[in-house]
């Protein structure tokens, strides 16, 4: 049977909606959110229920296509879509259910961390979320999820209460600490590999509506200066403090390379002035706006910088320290980068991420320091071959300081087998097991995969 004719036989019973080449939805369902991602699937199913991706997972099983899963579509890796395969698209299902009592929501797939915020906040309450406020709950979360809460209450793994998912063979189980505890443990940093996630549950914190935090950003002429005080003010951060520095480029569009640090602090309003007044005395500020900032708000301070559509092609990895010497060379490099939207971000982990046993979830890097992120992004594709190559000359420079570590998702779409490895750290063993245990086919492996053991 034909792919035009299984989709007729189920196009009828779907609760969302089947898109093939033809159907007028099929080229803006195909997108995502890094622009240099141009794929073509033979048919995408935008999944309104789980009943929809049960009968998804059917068809791709008839028609033996290979099968992406989009909740967001945010990754850099662009691998929520594919050629030639079958998309589960989860995008449209966005609900967020918060129990203000309990501090819990629910979240379903295809919501994103601004709806997630948006919701929550209504109860000032809030869990560790994506950075930047169009990122999906679902990659984020089932990759690690980093966040301005981290330090005083870890990762979005860490807050995971629940998860509802079908898997390869179509069941669903709902996995918890209590039920289904090793596929639970999986998910928790396994990225996509272990089954379709219909429903996330998470523990929230008073957060809000107010925290103390925003942008501060120093001429790039400083930023040597900027970086050393970055790592001495990171030295002995309290929990309720996240704070990221970046080299990074003016948002004006003129191309003026700057030095800045975004910050982050969730405790009283008082508490957090005096944390971040040290930040005011790195350098002679061309641009100083931290104070009082509704949370909702602190979550959509980076997303100018990362637009959909832009081209974007990132390298990442922990650091064994941040030593002068690596200073050095992310300041000579950054001054040589082409294009005026890219960036490189230190983020600094601390506090309760760090404080989870490396093997209690399947994310594993819970060692206190930085991970770097050079992110090259540009708009038009005659200008792939020197951004690409800058981000990666500049990973090489930067290579001798760097631990065999990496966050799952900031990788892109070329990384080896064995830097895939190092994503998932020590679990990756007991990971491949479970692969083996829950997709032993490895249907799910077009994603940062793990092959069954």
């Amino acid at each position: 049977m034909s792919i035009d004719l299984a989709a007729e036989a189920i196009r009828a019973q779907l609760s969302g909606r089947l898109l093939l080449p033809a159907d007028s939805e099929y080229e803006q369902a195909r997108r995502v959110h890094n622009g240099a991602v141009d794929k073509r699937p033979a048919a995408i199913v935008r999944c309104a229920g789980t009943a929809d991706v049960q009968d998804a997972l059917a068809l791709a099983r008839q028609q033996g296509l290979p099968v992406a899963v989009k909740g967001g579509g945010h990754s850099v890796a662009g691998r929520a879509v594919c050629d030639d395969g079958l998309v589960i698209d989860l995008s449209l299902m966005r609900g967020v259910m918060v129990d203000p009592r309990a501090r819990t929501a629910r979240a379903q797939p295809g919501a994103t961390w601004g709806g997630f915020n948006r919701e929550t906040q209504v109860y000032g309450l809030a869990t560790t979320g994506g950075v930047v406020s169009t990122t999906g709950v679902a990659g984020l979360t089932l990759g690690g999820g980093l966040g301005w809460l981290m330090g005083k209450y870890g990762l979005a793994v860490d807050n995971l209460r629940s998860a509802d998912v079908v898997t390869a063979d179509g069941k669903v189980l709902h996995a918890s600490q209590e039920q289904n505890p090793d596929l639970f443990w999986a998910l928790r940093g396994g990225s996509g590999n272990f089954g379709v996630v219909t429903q996330f549950e998470y523990a929230l914190h008073p957060v809000g509506p107010l925290v103390t935090g925003g942008i501060i950003a120093f001429p790039f002429d400083q930023a040597r200066t900027i970086l050393r005080s970055f790592r001495e003010f990171t030295a002995g951060l309290p929990d309720e403090l996240t704070a990221f520095c970046g080299l990074i480029h003016a948002p004006d569009g003129s191309g003026a390379k700057l030095a800045g640090v975004v910050a982050c602090h969730c405790g009283p309003l008082e508490a957090g002035e005096a944390a971040l007044a040290p930040l005011r005395r790195f350098g002679t500020p061309v641009m100083d706006a931290l104070g009082p900032i509704p949370y909702t708000v602190q979550n959509t301070l980076l997303d100018a910088g990362f637009p959909a559509g832009a081209r974007n092609y990132w390298k990442s990895s922990f650091l064994n320290a941040l030593t002068d010497d690596v200073i050095d060379v992310a300041v000579e490099r950054f001054a040589a980068c082409p294009s005026p939207m890219s960036g490189m971000v230190l983020e600094h982990f601390h506090g309760a991420a760090t404080r989870v046993p490396p093997t209690a979830t399947a994310f594993g890097h819970r060692t206190e320091g930085y991970n770097l992120l050079v992110a090259a992004e540009w708009l038009d594709r005659a200008e792939d071959g020197p951004n690409t190559a800058w981000a990666r000359e500049t990973f090489a420079a930067l290579a001798p300081a760097m631990a065999r570590a990496t966050y799952v998702n900031y990788m892109s779409d070329d990384e080896s087998a064995g830097r895939i490895s190092e994503a998932y750290g020590v679990n990756y063993a007991r990971l491949q097991e479970l692969k083996r245990r829950y997709d032993p086919e490895n249907v799910f492996h077009l994603n940062q995969n793990i092959p069954p053991a």
